[in-house]
């Protein structure tokens, strides 16, 4: 997939279908001059509904969709006959799509599950044929409901990744690389920053066939939280990650520093990602001899108290079993 195609944010507008009319019509047939009433019913508008697809992993096939209607109500025919129901429409998003209403930015609701649909616009009611409206005073009513008209409005699709583990870190930390040893993902991989423009999927092959899932998060640089860099184009997909890990390489000037400024970032943006489980990862550590390796962990033993770190080379290839035997751990804890 590439740059381009990942869209995560689409904004449509969408009407449902009017209802249908209801009829006014009077029975006639050979012998019966005056019959009573027997209009029917109008038929329901088409609903715009949303349904869930575990296939598909972007919002790109809706990116040039500006409008969605549904179909409108028959309308109500002799003998009581129902108008048809209009045609509903259905909007295929992947899992983990949030919609919110443009106007007053509400959440109205998310879509977390496979084929789980709801109901985006209403489409309207159709409309009381003027069978219903006989009474002993009024034996022929001529009469009948209009349709109700459908439900219009804006919404905003906000695609948050679905993932387990998220890769937090500042450009350049390796985050690509290391998704790449792990999985089977092939994300672009350069030595310049903001190589990664869009969120990368990896499925991370453990131990007797089981697997969870590793998402690889543009970079972070101070001041995200306020749009800076890339800003909210990638912090609302760590939202859904349960296990963070934050990615530091052992050549920073200040690992602690690099550290607490992720933090922070995540912070300002939503502090409830302070509740999620943390686990800080130095790559890069087949630059270090064993002696400096040492060093800097007596210094990391004070600087992060409580909190785990290990090791990690992913070009070596070295502590990447520690790791994924870590991170299962704390998934399943």
């Amino acid at each position: 997939m590439t740059e381009g195609n990942f869209v995560d944010y689409v904004k449509i507008y969408v009407a449902s279908g009017k209802g249908g009319k209801g009829s006014s019509h009077l029975h006639r047939e050979k012998f019966i001059e005056k019959g009573g009433p027997d209009g029917g019913d109008g038929g329901r508008g088409g609903h715009v509904i949303l349904r869930g697809n575990k296939n598909l992993w972007t919002l790109f096939h809706l990116k040039f969709l500006r409008h969605v209607k549904a179909g409108h109500g028959g309308d109500g025919g002799s003998s009581r006959s129902t108008g048809a129901d209009g045609e509903d429409k259905f909007i295929e998003v992947p899992l983990g799509t949030v919609i919110k209403d443009k106007e007053t930015g509400e959440i109205l609701f998310e879509i977390t599950e496979h084929d789980e649909t709801k109901i985006l616009a209403k489409g309207g009611k159709g409309g009381l044929g003027n069978w219903h409206f006989r009474s002993a005073t009024n034996q022929t009513p001529r009469y009948a409901q209009p349709g109700i008209t459908g439900e219009e409005v804006d919404v905003i699709l906000e695609l948050k990744v679905l993932a387990d583990v998220g890769l937090v870190g500042f450009p350049n930390a390796g985050k690509s690389t290391l998704l790449s040893v792990l999985t089977s993902a092939k994300p672009k991989i350069a030595d310049y920053p903001f190589t990664t423009l869009k969120p990368n999927l990896g499925i991370v092959a453990y131990r007797d066939f089981q697997s969870f899932v590793v998402a690889d998060i543009p970079g972070i640089i101070e001041g995200a939280a306020e749009g800076k860099g890339l800003g909210h184009y990638f912090l609302r997909h760590i939202e859904r990650n349960s296990t963070l890990l934050f990615l530091v390489p052992a050549d920073a000037d200040d690992i602690k520093k690099e550290y607490e400024i992720l933090l922070d970032e995540l912070r300002r943006y939503n502090t409830e990602m302070l509740d999620k489980d943390r686990l800080i990862v130095i790559s890069k550590c087949d630059m270090l001899d064993d002696e400096l390796q040492k060093e800097m962990q007596q210094q990391l033993d004070k600087d992060f108290k409580g909190i785990e770190y290990m090791f990690i080379s992913s070009i070596a290839q070295q502590g990447l079993t520690e790791l994924k035997d870590k991170l299962w751990k704390m998934l399943n804890a």
